[in-house]
């Protein structure tokens, strides 16, 4: 069976001081937010590389600013609550949830998740942090996106944990690397 999913981009309109905010301390307010502006255009280069579906929820300013911003496509606002509120809003199956910041991000690794998607329920990107850098779902899993830590060491580990307790076993995709510390920066200085 083949699965087309809609492919979901997760991203902060690149304010100063609110884009990126883990980086401001090694680049400044304005640095971080232009290296967020890259990171977000090389995902949605990668993202819309794949043929699939691809639609930007957004926060941080409006639809019309993240047009003039990116072009012509879906975008739709995160809305409010916590992280995982706004990701279950957004995973309306088939979909793959991806953030803006793991430059190692390619086609190949989408495609490879939505091939995985034809034959288990859930498939999950580690991050290399103890995150993930994508998630999707062949079908409903709100149980996913209940209350944790987000952006703690232990995303990937206790959403490990909720597939095992439901009896899910989930698709692995290779561990990335994530843009999100200071000390992340020197992996990445063509950025």
């Amino acid at each position: 069976m083949t699965i087309r999913p809609r492919l979901v981009l997760f991203a902060r309109y690149p304010t100063p001081g609110r884009a990126k905010t883990r980086l401001i301390p090694a680049l400044g307010a304005d640095g971080a937010a232009n290296l967020h502006r890259r990171l977000t255009e090389r995902t949605l280069t990668t993202l819309s590389d794949t043929g699939l579906p691809v639609e930007l929820r957004s926060t941080g300013a409006s639809a019309a600013a993240f047009h003039n911003w990116l072009g012509a496509l879906a975008v739709v606002p995160q809305g409010r609550g916590h992280l995982g509120a706004r990701m279950a809003r957004a995973a309306s199956p088939p979909a793959i949830l991806v953030g803006a910041d793991i430059p190692g991000l390619t086609a190949a690794y989408v495609h490879e998740a939505a091939a995985l998607l034809a034959d288990h329920p859930v498939v999950i990107g580690p991050a290399l942090d103890g995150g993930y850098y994508l998630i999707g779902v062949a079908k409903p899993a709100p149980w996913l996106f209940a209350p944790m830590a987000w952006g703690g060491d232990q995303v990937f580990a206790t959403t490990l944990q909720r597939c095992a307790a439901r009896g899910v076993v989930p698709g692995l995709l290779p561990p990335l690397a994530d843009l999100d510390r200071p000390e992340d920066l020197g992996e990445w200085t063509e950025l």
